[in-house]
């Protein structure tokens, strides 16, 4: 995750704004991997949320994070369901198949959990971005905010790794790009549901409340179920509400 050189000092509502952003990123990535996963039937990973003390970071933390690939103040470990890509989808695909020929459901899962790893790696910066868009009363949408933009919200390394899985897929790079703008608009999809915003909102807030440096998957999950949860009784009430209106 790299953003653009700060050549001025960072001032502290500099640092908090900062912070902010890193922490819907973060919050965006883990709501992915938990419900965008589990909204494709997929089955739970491993991952906690590590994020530095507000009093410990310095201006050369935002600098470093902001120009290189350095997880200096928060990152996501774990979470991938893929953790080893393979040279050629393809390669693998005839090499299970040659040994095990009733194996196609579990090269289509295989390929679902391909396709929700990159998603959840977009669904990080564009949780970033949304953030910004809300925060600056500004719009939110695929003409403003596009691949080529997430380098602005911390998505280079994002994008650098999703780039690394298509590497696995067959076809030229046409193919390729058309396959990744596809994941993208299906993590814009996700960050612009109403539950999910939610969620990223309640467990970026968690993570800026401060009182856990290292935020397990447990708590990580209950935050976002909580929150989904809450959503669906509201709006079940809303719609009794509006039923009894119309009696």
């Amino acid at each position: 995750m790299k953003r653009n050189l700060v050549t001025e000092p960072v001032g502290q509502n500099k640092l908090l704004e900062h912070k902010q952003r890193v922490a819907f990123h973060e919050a965006g990535h883990a709501a992915g991997i938990h419900l965008n996963n589990k909204a494709r039937q997929l089955p739970a990973v491993f991952f906690k949320i590590i994020f530095k003390e507000m009093s410990s970071v310095t201006d050369h933390d935002v600098m470093a994070y902001e120009t290189t690939h350095d997880d200096c103040i928060a990152r996501v470990e774990g979470g991938r369901l893929i953790e080893l890509l393979p040279p050629s989808i393809d390669s693998l695909v005839n090499k299970v198949t040659e040994h095990h020929s009733g194996m196609s459901e579990l090269i289509k899962d295989y390929m679902v959990a391909f396709e929700s790893d990159i998603v959840n790696l977009l669904i990080g910066p564009l949780a970033e971005a949304k953030h910004v868009a809300d925060t600056d009363d500004e719009f939110f949408n695929h003409q403003i905010v596009n691949l080529k933009a997430l380098k602005n919200y911390g998505g280079s390394s994002d994008l650098a790794l999703a780039h690394e899985y298509l590497q696995s897929l067959s076809g030229d790079q046409e193919q390729k790009d058309a396959k990744l703008n596809e994941l993208f608009t299906a993590a814009f999809d996700f960050v612009n549901k109403d539950e999910n915003w939610l969620a990223i909102s309640e467990l970026a807030n968690y993570i800026l409340d401060g009182r856990k440096n290292i935020i397990c998957c447990e708590d990580v999950i209950a935050v976002l179920d909580e929150s989904v949860d809450y959503h669906h009784k509201r709006r079940r009430h809303g719609g009794r509400h509006h039923a009894q209106a119309e009696l």
